[in-house]
């Protein structure tokens, strides 16, 4: 076979502005179910998001939020990015506007945000869950047949001193915490503030969102920064049938209990390699412990390790409700690094690295919109793609879904978006017309 070396293209180039083009012809796929669900009627009902005196003119709240879902979901981190959008006409079309917003009207309107017009789009965004959950297979949701609950807290890190509510954090950086509460695949609460304590929101989040898993079977992971009395009590009394905590802090007293323990108390040996190829020898049981400041004994399920050559076992605890084996809690509560991976895939594909705003609820609604695009972009996964596709992430959906081109033309009298998708894949967009799109009609591919 002949060496295969890098050619020089021949090929010229010549560049003309373009009116009919698009390369978002995905989007209509978000906009679809938007409008299924009743998004934008629902959000023009909400008047607290709307501070015009005068709602004559102006843009009202649907228009702002559908600017900057639109912008998040095609890989837009910024207002900037948002007020781009008028460079495209299908997204303009879509849209149902004259115009897109200004940078400065976006801003403007986020800056008149209140806490309570936040909480308000979080308790759409729960609404609107409960309706895509109704809707879903539940395989393609649920763990092992429970809903799976998650809370998290993470720091947004900021760079100069104008962000209102940004403090110097653990690390010595200067941040924002935004703390959130997943239930599936699915973001549904947050609160941004300044960093303090990573679960001072867990109880109010707890009890907003109760009915997400009322009367169904339910599992709740959380790290150990929900682990101090105040916010067990609030896990154990949230009605979840599973739960499990980490708890590395305040461990003294547990390991004394856990090493006083009879032989016939631990597991069976079991030999694990850890990640760095160190083999283990792991063994596993429960205790039963009350934590410092708690009127309430919780059970422990504790792992005790040692490596080849260690004379001395080392230990770790995760506390939880009663009834599981040990073994079978931490081997389930070790997933719960899945669900911090999920939490940077919304950071990272959504770039939510930037607060845009120095006003403090002005970067809690940009970040409760941002929560409410991922949620829309993960309903269209769940609700139409095929099972194959159950596992890309937001930057996939946005390569393989959002961006794909697509050119305006008039047939018969009427616009018609032709939106060039792969061969493999224009069976699965035809049936999608005809099932999602309002009015949709055969039209000529040719």
């Amino acid at each position: 076979m002949p060496a295969i070396h890098k050619g020089s293209p021949k090929l010229k180039f010549s560049f003309v502005p373009s009116r009919q083009q698009s390369v978002l012809g995905g989007l209509p796929a978000i906009e679809a179910l938007a409008q299924e669900f009743g998004l934008w009627e629902k959000l023009r009902g909400l008047r607290l998001l709307d501070p015009r005196k005068r709602t004559g003119s102006g843009f009202g709240p649907d228009a702002i939020v559908a600017q900057l879902i639109y912008s998040f979901v095609v890989g837009g981190a910024s207002l900037a990015d948002a007020e781009r959008l008028e460079e495209d006409p299908l997204a303009q079309r879509l849209a149902g506007l004259a115009r897109f917003a200004d940078e400065s009207t976006l801003g403007q309107w986020l800056r008149a945000q209140s806490p309570e017009s936040v909480r308000a789009l979080w308790e759409l965004i729960r609404a609107f869950v409960i309706w895509v959950k109704g809707r879903a297979v539940a395989a393609r949701w649920q763990y092992d047949g429970r809903a799976e609950n998650f809370f998290d807290d993470t720091q947004v890190e900021v760079s100069g001193k104008e962000f209102e509510g940004a403090k110097w954090n653990y690390a010595g950086d200067l941040a924002l915490s935004w703390q959130t509460f997943w239930h599936g695949p699915w973001l549904v609460d947050g609160e941004l503030g300044s960093p303090g304590d990573v679960s001072g929101a867990l109880p109010g989040m707890l009890e907003r969102n109760r009915e997400l898993w009322a009367g169904q079977p339910s599992d709740f992971l959380a790290d150990s920064g929900s682990s101090a009395a105040k916010y067990l009590a609030a896990i154990a009394g949230a009605g979840f049938t599973q739960w499990s905590v980490s708890y590395n802090k305040w461990t003294s007293a547990l390991e004394r209990t856990a090493a006083g323990q009879p032989e016939t108390a631990w597991g069976p040996a079991v030999e694990r390699v850890w990640t760095d190829g160190t083999k283990l020898t792991e063994q596993h049981c429960r205790v039963r412990h009350t934590p410092e400041g708690s009127e309430v004994t919780y059970e422990f399920a504790a792992v005790r390790c040692r490596a080849e050559g260690e004379m001395f076992w080392r230990y770790a605890f995760v506390v939880c409700e009663g009834g599981r084996a040990a073994a079978a809690v931490l081997a389930r509560h070790r997933l719960k690094g899945e669900k911090e991976l999920l939490f940077k895939e919304v950071l990272r594909g959504l770039d939510l690295h930037h607060p845009p705003c120095a006003e403090l609820q002005a970067n809690a609604m940009f970040y409760a919109i941002a929560a409410l695009a991922y949620d829309l972009m993960v309903a269209v996964k769940v609700l139409c793609l095929p099972d194959e596709c159950q596992g890309w992430q937001v930057r996939t959906l946005m390569a393989r879904l959002v961006r794909l081109p697509a050119t305006l033309v008039t047939h018969a009298r009427r616009l018609v978006a032709r939106v060039e998708v792969p061969a493999s894949w224009l069976g699965w967009w035809q049936a999608w017309v005809e099932r999602w799109w309002p009015g949709a009609r055969a039209v000529p591919a040719g």
